[in-house]
């Protein structure tokens, strides 16, 4: 049974698929995919950067992306519409987002950016020689630990009413969840590979290559997120 902890790319995705054309997806078809939704993101994300209103493009973003991406989970046959639409709108929320953070630690994104993108080729080297596997006890490890994470971000956003906050601290603790988080983020991005080489295997619709691209844009976004927080933290203490 193909499993991923990423809301996107379940095990249920390639189940029950409309067959619009006879055309099936492909290793390279999934890649270019990939980059078109990069590259809109980068645009994106280079316009809101510079914007006078960067509170109001990040919160559009956010919300656009969230709603977005729910339309695209269920309706995977409009991914070849909705997976732009959501680049476009995680643009906004990253570029908007990323001028503040170098606002208060100059260079900070380009370090996040550099990392991010080392860490997608690093994994992806590794999974493509073999060096690291999606078993399935691999599978179950990443899915648990996701969920874990989630009912920590879920317990904070709670504890946030009453003034509690131990995520956002500069705090060893706090530090140390990031930098697990980051870790658990990265190895989500080995699961998308695997799923997605599985859905290539089955004769997947095309339209699942813009599907599957956005799945993995959702990880790399996440990462992208989480190493940006996690630098701040570090760089807060010095």
């Amino acid at each position: 049974m193909l499993k991923s902890s990423n809301p996107a790319l379940t095990s249920r995705s390639f189940k029950d698929l409309e067959r619009v054309s006879n055309r099936v997806m492909t290793l390279t078809g999934t890649v270019q995919k990939t980059g078109i939704l990069l590259l809109l993101l980068l645009v994106s994300g280079y316009w809101s950067w510079g914007s006078q209103s960067i509170g109001a493009l990040a919160g559009l973003g956010a919300i656009g992306g969230f709603i977005i991406a729910l339309v695209t989970v269920f309706k995977k046959h409009w991914s070849p519409i909705t997976a732009p639409l959501y680049a476009v709108s995680q643009g906004l929320f990253l570029g908007s987002t990323s001028a503040l953070f170098e606002a208060t630690y100059p260079g900070i994104v380009v370090q996040a950016v550099a990392l991010t993108a080392g860490t997608l080729f690093a994994l992806l080297g590794a999974y493509q020689s073999g060096f690291i596997r999606a078993t399935e006890n691999f599978k179950l490890g990443i899915v648990a630990a996701t969920g874990g994470i989630c009912i920590v971000y879920l317990a904070q956003f709670i504890l946030g009413f009453f003034g509690v906050s131990f995520l956002s601290t500069s705090g060893p603790f706090s530090i140390v969840f990031s930098l697990v988080v980051v870790v658990i983020a990265a190895l989500n991005l080995v699961m998308d590979f695997d799923f997605i080489e599985q859905g290539v295997a089955q004769g997947a619709p095309d339209y699942m290559e813009w599907f599957s691209a956005f799945g993995l844009m959702v990880t790399l976004i996440w990462l992208y997120i989480e190493i940006l927080r996690l630098l701040a933290k570090l760089r807060s203490q010095d």
